[in-house]
């Protein structure tokens, strides 16, 4: 299993750089970032500097969207960073969350998301692709290569998924629905006539290491509950689209956001969020991987006998530097041992 760290690009932007040096040298192998220009700072210029300042790790933003740049532009920065540093990039994307609806924006359709894909791949590798109507090409891409990762949680997104992309982000780490899931993806890839086999499957969540006594875990619960409420977003969509009771999507998915009154962008990924109390703390033991390090091995060990390739962990609360060092001490040894 690999592992991935996820941040936010919060200024300073050096200490986004420190943090992704601190994984790599820790065992992680992916330095994923949010993508929304108006939260954060741009992701991609820190990723330059990222890509300088370590030796193996493979940046990317999680996720990135169709709507808020320009395909040829997003493929171009993709092309000239592996030009400078050696194919280290990954491309996280889906329909846009924060990064559209704060613009103003609907999230983009799934035809528009399918589109997508098979250009910003095409055009970072150097292939023709259709944007807007015209053919262009990137004549100076020479051996190129971007995998493109989706994101998404409903029927028709797990089924284009499987359909079209290169991996696959499930954001919860629930081992019930990442099963339910993983086969879909994995059903609609066959379907296509694809191998199921080479799609990589990443499960991204926060996690949080601590003792397992009432208090602590509490704690831990309080600084992850925000991750209900961004994934409440995307159910929210879903609910809207296909309701409760069609049985197109798992009840242990949707029923907790019955008591979701809204939500504020002004909070989003950040510990406290006033706008996630509605999310219980089972929910938050489901999606989330809390704890001491034997019930982190445990849930892992678990996602990765579903077939999960990657967990990318979401270091959003008060003990970054403290998860980093104790993945790189006490679990991903362990993992890559086994």
């Amino acid at each position: 299993m690999d592992f991935g760290i996820v941040l936010q690009t919060d200024p300073p932007a050096a200490q986004t750089v420190s943090l992704m040096q601190r994984a790599e040298r820790n065992g992680f192998r992916y330095g994923w970032t949010f993508d929304s220009a108006v939260l954060w700072q741009e992701p991609f210029v820190i990723y330059s500097r990222v890509l300088e300042h370590t030796e193996r790790l493979i940046v990317g933003p999680m996720v990135t969207n169709p709507g808020t740049r320009t395909w040829e532009v997003t493929a171009s920065t993709f092309a000239t960073l592996n030009e400078m540093y050696g194919n280290r990039t990954v491309c996280g994307i889906g329909r846009g969350d924060s990064a559209m609806r704060v613009a103003g924006r609907r999230p983009c359709g799934l035809t528009t998301l399918a589109t997508c894909i098979d250009a910003l791949r095409d055009l970072a590798e150097g292939r023709e692709a259709v944007v807007d109507g015209a053919t262009v090409r990137l004549p100076w891409v020479r051996g190129g290569r971007l995998p493109v990762w989706m994101a998404g949680y409903g029927p028709k997104a797990l089924a284009l998924a499987g359909q079209k992309a290169d991996g696959f982000i499930l954001q919860l780490a629930d081992p019930l629905l990442t099963e339910w899931m993983v086969t879909a993806v994995r059903a609609a890839a066959a379907e296509a006539g694809r191998d199921p086999a080479e799609l990589t499957i990443c499960v991204a969540a926060p996690a949080y290491l601590c003792d397992d006594t009432p208090q602590a875990l509490a704690h831990a619960r309080d600084q992850c509950r925000w991750f209900g409420g961004m994934v409440g977003n995307h159910v929210a969509d879903l609910v809207s689209r296909y309701g409760t009771e069609s049985g197109a999507v798992p009840a242990e998915l949707t029923s907790y956001i019955k008591s979701r009154e809204g939500y504020d962008y002004a909070h989003h990924g950040r510990a406290g969020n006033p706008d996630t109390e509605f999310v219980p703390d089972e929910v938050v033991d489901r999606f989330c991987v809390l704890g001491p390090p034997a019930a982190h091995l445990a849930k892992l060990a678990a996602l990765r006998d579903l077939g999960v390739d990657q967990f990318a962990l979401y270091a959003m609360h008060d003990a970054r530097e403290e998860i980093i060092d104790g993945y790189g001490s006490e679990v991903i040894p362990a993992l890559t041992a086994r």
